[in-house]
């Protein structure tokens, strides 16, 4: 049986494959390849879990370096969650920031993200500057 092998590498990342596996599994957000691949250069970190070279998984962390960070795009496809997959993904992500704060916005996965030690925060507030994904 083939098992997930999990990633930190940009190289050889096919990102019209990673576009299409998030669009496949509802989970795209209408940036390009082009724009994914930004995203992931410009992160602290990131994870991919491939199975069978196809993408099943994947997140990012963004970072100040001293004492905060933030998870963003924690993605497993519908038929690999309840697997510990994105367990790995995270943990992974977490590993490289000792020490730091880290919080993260989720719409329906609170009870996935408590059984990672992560708690509720009161008063997080968010605003998107100019036009969505139009900002260079």
């Amino acid at each position: 049986m083939t098992e997930i092998v999990f990633s930190a590498e940009l190289a050889d990342v096919d990102w019209s494959a990673l576009k299409r596996a998030l669009v496949a599994d509802d989970f795209d957000n209408l940036r390009s390849p082009e724009q994914y691949r930004r995203s992931h250069e410009n992160s602290h970190a990131v994870v991919f879990g491939r199975w069978n070279g196809e993408f099943v998984a994947n997140g990012r962390i963004l970072s100040d370096g001293v004492c905060n960070a933030y998870l963003v795009d924690i993605w497993t496809a519908t038929p690999y969650r309840r697997r510990g997959v994105g367990r790995e993904v995270v943990n992974r992500l977490l590993a490289t920031v000792p020490g730091q704060h880290v919080g993260l916005f989720t719409d329906d996965m609170q009870a996935f993200y408590a059984t990672l030690g992560f708690r509720p925060q009161v008063g997080g507030m968010s605003k998107v500057v100019g036009d969505w994904l139009k900002g260079g």
